[in-house]
């Protein structure tokens, strides 16, 4: 049976409600209709991203939401409150960007996969979150837009995740336009990597979900990290320092069960280690 943990909350219900069951994790944004990304919906997610960190019943991690709503970004009528404050809510607005780019940092850094379950808008923070998990599956109804630039707020941290998973004029065309874009459009541009029937959304997500969380952890884990690091690489380091990644793997116990079983044409039995 799948263990419940409610993140306790800072409104009625909490921000965020944590389903694990069979070494998945599933994380659901709990704030509908518009899942805002506020300071305690960001702390609550933080929590279990650090929490499960070094977990070893948990091996993939789940993002959904509730609602018709992926995630509207960030509360603005939240940091519109703090323009009252005497410095015009400059504190206020420095504690939340902070916040949020700790947060989708670590996710990029975690070292579980983070796979995004997308259905409805993904807006502005919202997309930078979809972003900024390893993999994006949606369904045909999810649509995604940075529209900043609508409001006079240019979505400027939004649009490091952005150009870092579609090219350059895809990410100025959405930024600068603010429109909204299609499943289609977003798998296009390479935002999502799936996209299926609404019916089928948290079935396909489980799978994947499941067929992560059967391979080792100590491997996924290592590829992970060696895979953003590198990316951030140029040409000659980046051999030079997956290189060395792969002696290391190849000195790792799982490896060296799982080319055994290979060769030994049996199935292997990870030890994570």
């Amino acid at each position: 049976m799948a263990e419940v943990v409610a993140i306790k909350p800072a409104v009625a219900d909490g921000p965020v409600l944590a389903i694990q069951d069979q070494g998945v994790l599933r994380l659901t944004l709990a704030s509908p209709p518009a899942n805002p990304l506020s300071l305690a919906t960001m702390a609550a997610l933080q929590a279990e991203f650090d929490r499960v960190k070094e977990d070893r019943s948990v091996r993939v991690i789940i993002l959904s939401a509730s609602g018709k709503v992926f995630c509207a970004g960030h509360d603005l009528k939240e940091m519109t409150m703090h323009r009252a404050d005497p410095d015009r809510g400059r504190a206020f607005f420095e504690k939340t960007f902070a916040a949020c780019a700790k947060l989708m940092q670590s996710i990029v850094r975690h070292p579980k996969p983070v796979i995004a379950e997308v259905d409805g808008l993904a807006t502005a923070a919202g997309l930078q979150l979809v972003a900024s998990c390893d993999l994006a599956i949606a369904s045909h109804e999810a649509t995604f837009c940075t529209p900043g630039v609508n409001i006079g707020l240019f979505c400027s941290t939004p649009m490091v995740a952005l150009s870092r998973n579609v090219s350059r004029k895809q990410a100025m065309e959405m930024l600068l336009t603010g429109e909204t874009i299609d499943a289609a459009t977003a798998k296009e541009f390479g935002l999502v990597n799936r996209i299926v029937p609404r019916e089928y959304l948290s079935q396909v997500v489980n799978k994947y979900a499941q067929t992560i969380a059967s391979k080792s952890s100590l491997v996924v884990k290592t590829g992970k990290e060696a895979f953003y690091a590198q990316a951030e690489m140029g040409l000659a380091d980046a051999y030079a320092y997956t290189g060395r990644v792969m002696v290391e793997n190849m000195l790792a116990r799982d490896a060296e069960e799982g080319i055994g079983a290979f060769i030994g044409k049996r199935k292997p039995e990870w030890t994570d280690e």
